[in-house]
């Protein structure tokens, strides 16, 4: 059987090599991406069989990828791979066509095995976070789901977990592609809706909810 033909989109480039290196031997990499717009047209141009996809990246983040290509060519399947296991996060992802979500954990025969039952027509998702799948397509609201953070615009989303992971605003703007000034505004609605006065009770929010 063909290997599948597999693109790979993700803003961090050591991992993404790292990555490459481990499915080579098993996957034909058609190519690899490290933001939304290259990630786009590299995708269009090679129409891989599976897309490994990072969620949060600059100028969109995986969703923006999905939401150019998945109208264009339904045929490609995309598998969510993230730091992230927030209830948000993969509800949204999948929602808008992933096959599948696993975090960046995963080892690396897991992973393998996750793209081919991906490019099978499987989903796919690490233990943990299926209930949270099943429960919203349930339309049953998953526990960890928290009607603050609803409030929250996927870009103050972004903004409020590089906050709380420390960054400071500058390097959190050249990170999402905005000015410093924008960062301050959505810090600044973070917390009003948040209800938060400062950095460290946002760092607390945050970590209390598994966020960071």
């Amino acid at each position: 059987m063909t290997a599948p033909r597999v693109f790979l989109v993700d803003d961090h480039r050591l991992f993404l090599s790292g990555v490459r290196n481990e499915l080579a031997d098993e996957f034909e990499i058609v190519g690899d991406a490290g933001d939304v717009d290259d990630a786009i047209a590299a995708i269009r141009h090679t129409t891989p069989d599976v897309v490994l996809l990072d969620v949060h990246m600059p100028g969109g983040g995986g969703l923006a990828v999905m939401q150019a290509v998945h109208s264009e060519q339904p045929n490609v399947r995309f598998l969510a791979l993230s730091v992230s296991d927030a209830p948000e996060d993969v509800i949204a992802v999948v929602r808008a066509g992933a096959r599948g979500y696993v975090t960046k954990n995963i080892a690396p025969a897991e992973l393998r095995d996750a793209i081919n039952r991906v490019h099978q027509g499987d989903a796919v998702f690490s233990p943990r976070l299926a209930g949270f799948v099943l429960d919203a397509f349930a339309g049953i609201p998953a526990e960890p789901l928290d009607p603050e953070l609803d409030q929250l615009t996927p870009r103050e989303r972004e903004v409020l977990r590089l906050i709380a992971r420390g960054f400071a605003y500058k390097q959190v703007a050249r990170r999402l592609d905005i000015s410093v000034k924008t960062v301050e505004t959505h810090v600044s609605a973070v917390l009003r809706k948040l209800q938060l006065s400062n950095r460290y009770e946002l760092t607390t929010w945050a970590s209390d909810r598994r966020l960071i």
